[in-house]
């Protein structure tokens, strides 16, 4: 076979093929080899015909320049652009037209903050409603008008009312994370701040963006600027500039000088940030901006500025200005509203955010504790009496109930839920828990006997009430009869500064006092002396200043097994729409005291009730304590009765303004199981009637006692004495700081022996005035040197010092 080029057929020819006119340049094309014979010169299926050119410029043809398939890519991205264009173009158009400008007077309902109780619908309080007056633009003064429109948008006349690169500017925030100043028109602030929330996102500044434009064409600049100078919140719970005027100024909008104008313009930008009684330098040099952009647009002259003064500005205003209610539950609401600051809320978004607030406190409940005080502080009882509740539930830290006095809010409104106060015994259950976790059982004995002096306080002997004395009882039983020489011995034994850090831990108090109240205690020690910053023993019978509200919340981590939850007031926050924008996760709390260890304190407690006729309705199950401050051996100055089940804790306090003696209607001294025991016990029944019985321990799990401890008695002894025979005095041990290992030892008896059976109940209150009828055999003329606040008359800590050998006797 002869050889022949790879591209030449091998099969017949034909006459050659010319190219189409004007295609290859005239010349002709060799079809590709098939392999293959073509009879006739037929083209394979799928081949192209000589002189063509595949589509796009493929193998065999001519391609395309850059040139060229960049102009494709860019008539094919134009013609996208432009199909996107027109349906953006149509969407705007749909949207604008279908977008509606709510009416004015609907702003108010949008602003307003609303409170509520635990059940998400019930009204407590309504923040927004109370200080606000509309105002015609023509009665707010030029002076102030131009000074807002100098600090907010001073082409608000000119522009659109929209701000393009304000809208650009907050996208890129929103992108890079970047601030949230948003740099809009007032038209746009006005829109955000009585249609839409105040949330930084895309979707907000798109609808902004909308209702501006549409607002713009459909009202007047003049209408606008007045809608708006009606809607914005200036702080101190004003709305409106009429309001702000009568707030900062005691004047009205129409009398404000453009000084006093400019002041309230920059409360605009951050009421609270820029409140001349709270950060009075940045407000003056804001101010001083204000007043020199003024000068830029001619509004001032440059002699007018240079003579300008800053304004004085009243003090802030009474609670009741703000919307708070003026009954018990006003108490609440600050301290809801206090709980949203401290989670980064500032007081606009509060107060003018049109926030919905669903606190814990339950509806039932605290109708529950206002009934109790109402039905016990009857009008026959003394009017100098004071009394707080305070109930928690141990299984979240919700508050379920705040009595903190019966005005919320105005004149005469003192919050006693939050008084600094002795808590007398109510202290000891502390001491047991520190006890035990050194090691020390609660079927340990100690020397109870009265007097006895120690080592701490020469000269000045600590004292049973009544003069009673028990040589060798338990701890248990030393509890349920509230004896003091135990538990400042004991106080002592395990070291005053750790029972401090238990006390610290189970209530959650700070290591110092914050300065809110103005008092002596201000930036003090917690559970110190706040002029030497020491603790001494006399801790354990309760020197040292609590709260109601740490108390609620201390006993409610002995019923949680030793686990603390702090106290909260806010469940969930919602915007208007229902958004959820807060909403507190089940709370697991610290484990800060052993199970063990909080099984005993409560097994310890379980019979202080009973002993003190405050038991229970269907002998519920119930851990309890009184306590008793003395003045001196005939009055006392306060009395608490704090208890608690598994499912609720609560504290009650009662004394005065100041440490006046309390006494009742029958001018009976008042204890612990009294009056306070009569609250608690009926805000505890009322509120846990229809409840499950809970089961409270029915044995300790700490068995020995690794301290100082004595033998049982193997005599007979009366255990009560109508004259206190003086005991020797004996040298405590010194005090430990560190837990001993614990002991296996089996742990004493629980029942007391025939000599140290505890005596019946005494009688009720008044009835033995010798005898405490809150535990039947507390401690009278116990500490020596208790102290007070000192702040004041009113002052819920108290209008002076208390006695230098205040007492507690319970």
């Amino acid at each position: 076979m002869p050889p022949h080029d790879e591209t030449t057929p091998v099969g017949p020819q034909g006459p050659p093929r010319r190219p189409p006119a004007g295609r290859g340049g005239g010349r002709g094309r060799t079809p590709a080899r098939s392999g293959g014979a073509r009879p006739g010169g037929s083209r394979p299926s799928g081949s192209r015909p000589a002189g063509s050119r595949p589509a796009g410029g493929g193998p065999g043809g001519p391609k395309r320049t850059p040139q060229q398939r960049r102009r494709r890519r860019l008539r094919i991205a134009l013609a996208t652009l432009a199909g996107l264009f027109v349906l953006f173009g149509v969407f705007v158009g749909v949207v604008y037209a279908t977008t509606e400008v709510p009416d004015p007077d609907s702003v108010q309902s949008a602003q307003t903050s609303v409170v509520y109780y635990a059940d998400g619908t019930t009204e407590m309080a309504r923040l927004g409603d109370t200080n606000r007056t509309n105002v015609p633009l023509t009665e707010v003064s030029e002076g102030a008008r131009n000074a807002v429109l100098a600090a907010e948008n001073r082409n608000f006349y000119s522009d659109p009312g929209i701000s393009f690169t304000g809208i650009v500017r907050a996208a890129w925030n929103n992108v890079t994370g970047g601030s949230t100043q948003g740099g809009s028109t007032i038209t746009q602030q006005y829109v955000k701040n009585a249609f839409l929330t105040s949330e930084q996102t895309f979707s907000r500044k798109f609808q902004e963006l909308f209702l501006a434009v549409k607002l713009d064409n459909q009202y007047s600049k003049d209408e606008i600027l007045e809608n708006y100078l009606n809607t914005i919140y200036f702080g101190r719970g004003a709305y409106g500039i009429e309001a702000a005027a009568n707030t900062y100024f005691g004047v009205s909008a129409a009398e404000l000088t453009p000084q006093q104008g400019a002041v309230l313009a920059v409360l605009v930008r951050s009421p609270s940030n820029y409140d001349p009684e709270g950060n009075a330098e940045g407000a003056q040099d804001r101010w001083g901006l204000v007043l020199d952009a003024m000068v830029d647009e001619g509004w001032m002259t440059q002699d007018e500025r240079d003579a300008s003064v800053y304004p004085p500005v009243l003090p802030r205003p009474e609670a009741s200005a703000l919307g708070i209610p003026t009954g018990p539950e006003g108490l609440v609401v600050p301290q809801a509203l206090a709980e949203l600051e401290g989670r980064g809320y500032t007081d606009e978004q509060i107060r003018a955010g049109g926030l919905r607030i669903t606190t814990t406190v339950d509806k039932a409940a605290q109708d529950a504790a206002v009934a109790a005080v109402g039905d016990v502080l009857t009008d026959d009882q003394p009017d100098n009496l004071r009394t707080a509740l305070v109930s928690v539930d141990p299984r979240t830290g919700g508050v379920r109930a705040y009595y903190g006095g019966p005005v919320g809010a105005g004149d005469g409104a003192i919050d006693y839920a939050q008084s600094r106060r002795q808590p007398g015994s109510s202290m000891k259950p502390y001491v047991l828990a520190t006890a035990l976790d050194q090691g020390i059982s609660v079927n340990a004995r100690r020397d109870g006997s009265s007097p006895q002096e120690f080592p701490d306080r020469p000269g000045l002997p600590v004292r049973n009430s009544g003069g009673v004395s028990c040589g060798a009882c338990t701890l248990i039983e030393a509890m349920t009869r509230s004896l003091n020489t135990t538990y400042y011995g004991l106080a002592y034994e395990v070291g005053p500064t750790n029972v401090r850090d238990t006390a610290l831990a189970a209530t959650g108090m700070p290591e110092t006092w914050p300065a809110v109240t103005g008092g002596s205690l201000d930036g003090s020690p917690t559970l110190a002396d706040p002029e030497t910053g020491q603790t001494g023993a006399s801790i354990g019978i309760g020197q040292y200043e609590m709260r109601p509200i740490d108390q609620a919340v201390g006993f409610a981590t002995f019923a949680s097994g030793g686990v603390h939850r702090d106290a909260t007031f806010i469940s969930r926050v919602t915007d208007t729409s229902g958004a959820v924008l807060l909403e507190n996760a089940e709370n697991a709390g610290e484990q800060v005291l052993s199970a063990d260890v909080a099984n005993d304190v409560t097994y310890a407690l379980e019979g202080v009730a009973d002993y003190s006729r405050r038991s229970l309705d269907d002998g519920r199950e119930v851990a309890s304590k009184t306590g008793t401050q003395g003045i001196d051996a005939d009055d006392n100055s306060d009395a608490w009765m704090v208890g608690y089940t598994p499912s609720v804790s609560t504290a009650v306090w009662m004394g005065s303004d100041g440490y006046q003696p309390i006494r009742n209607a029958d001018n009976r001294i008042i204890y612990g199981a009294g009056l306070p025991g009569a609250i608690w016990q009926e805000f505890m029944d009322t509120t846990l009637a229809g409840t499950p019985e809970e089961d409270l321990p029915n044995s300790p799990r700490i068995r020995g006692d690794t301290g100082q401890g004595v033998a049982a008695p193997t005599t007979a002894a009366p255990t009560t004495q109508s004259q206190p025979t003086p005991q020797p005095t004996t040298a405590a041990p010194a005090p430990t700081t560190q837990a001993p290992e614990p002991t296996t030892q089996a742990p004493e008896p629980t029942t007391p022996s025939p000599t140290e059976q505890v005596p019946a109940p005494a009688p009720v209150e008044g009835d033995a005035p010798t005898v405490d009828p809150n535990v039947g055999l507390g401690g009278q003329n116990g500490t020596g040197g208790g102290t007070g606040d000192g702040a004041g008359a009113g002052d819920p800590n108290g209008a002076q010092a208390p006695p230098t050998q205040a007492q507690p006797t319970g």
